[in-house]
């Protein structure tokens, strides 16, 4: 019997502006990050697969994550995201809902960041 289950986990990063309105009135400390500023946005995804064989190719995930991020928040003319104002929390959950993962993290330029999984219930409990 095998007790076991495997992921496949893919990073990527992107380029990208957002905000954070109520910063000021929230966090007075750091008004500033209701002004529109870049990060670099690092995702890490966990998917599910069903066998050692590789069900998802990472590649194609990495591509398929990347894609979707510019035909959701870039214009033909951009090389920059545009998140508004939206949150490592969202932009996270979007990403976990999208592309059915496990959990998916996002952090701004690899220093603070969110995680959002899925709540498997416990059955019998």
């Amino acid at each position: 019997m095998n007790n076991t289950q495997t992921s496949i986990l893919v990073k990527l990063a992107v380029d990208g502006m957002h905000n954070f309105p109520l910063a000021a009135e929230l966090f007075p400390e750091v008004a500033f990050l209701a002004d529109r500023h870049r990060h670099m946005f690092n995702f890490t995804l966990s998917l599910k697969v069903s066998h050692d064989d590789r069900d998802k190719e990472f590649i194609m995930v990495k591509r398929d994550v990347i894609s979707y991020l510019y035909n959701q928040y870039s214009d033909s003319h951009m090389r920059t995201l545009e998140f508004g104002p939206k949150s490592c929390e969202m932009l996270a959950r979007e990403i976990l809902e999208q592309f059915n993962c496990e959990w998916v993290e996002c952090w701004e330029d690899n220093e603070c960041g969110a995680r959002v999984e899925k709540i498997t219930s416990l059955r019998g409990v």
